[in-house]
């Protein structure tokens, strides 16, 4: 696995040991790697929004109801 070098602020290195003292993590490494996961996770879901609306934008109006919007735009991020 790469290593690398990194400098956090106090408060963000506060933070990082709390959540390792706290049995949440075992190493600072783990946090920042979660934490990683996370916006990666995030980022999907950005690009996945951003598409259809981009979409939507180019398509023009719908006859769907509001609910029905609602209920596709659910299971497009939860599937």
């Amino acid at each position: 696995m790469p290593r690398q070098s990194i400098s956090f602020t106090d408060p963000n290195d506060e933070w990082l040991k709390d959540q390792v003292d706290s049995k949440e993590y075992s190493s600072k490494s783990e946090v920042v790697n979660d934490l990683i996961r996370q916006a990666r996770k995030q980022q999907v879901q950005i690009d996945w929004i951003r598409a259809k609306l981009e979409n939507a934008e180019q398509s023009g109006f719908t006859a769907d109801s509001k609910d029905e919007i609602l209920a596709q735009s659910k299971s497009g991020i939860n599937g």
